[in-house]
């Protein structure tokens, strides 16, 4: 079973491991970007981890399988490996960040739905959408709360 933990200290070495894990899930879950695309947001990954207010990572025989990012009562950010998807970890993280974090919001891309259906299935509904992500980029985003 993987431990979660909140970081404090994200050494460059972490940082390089969780931008690996953002990119085998992305690439596992969000068959709407090209290779391209992912291309240009991967350089933006390294900054939100070191700007999120709190980042909770899971790790397994200490590897990092996946990692949350909280800022202010709002899930910022939650992936996790492919391989470590199913097995209740996803929920455990986000339950974490309920709990002890206090999240009651999040931004999901519409285009990935097992996401959607995940969050939904943990009692969070949509009240807002938009079109455009935050980028501007055509990605319809779902706003929703617990």
């Amino acid at each position: 079973m993987a431990s979660l933990g909140t970081v404090s200290d994200r050494t460059p070495e972490l940082i390089e491991q969780l931008v690996s894990v953002w990119e085998r899930s992305v690439r596992a879950t969000h068959a709407f970007l090209s290779e391209e695309e992912v291309a240009e947001i991967k350089p933006f990954v390294p900054q939100a981890l070191m700007g999120v207010e709190t980042l909770v990572v899971a790790a397994k025989d200490g590897e990092p399988v996946g990692f949350m990012g909280v800022e202010s009562g709002r899930l910022e950010m939650l992936f996790l490996d492919p391989a470590a998807r199913g097995h209740g970890l996803g929920r455990r993280l986000l339950e974490h960040g309920i709990a002890r974090l206090g999240v009651t919001e999040l931004t999901v891309n519409e285009q990935n739905p097992q996401a959607v259906g995940f969050y939904e299935h943990l009692g969070f509904k949509t009240y807002r959408r938009t079109e455009l992500g935050e980028e501007g980029r055509p990605y319809p985003l779902l706003y929703m709360r617990l």
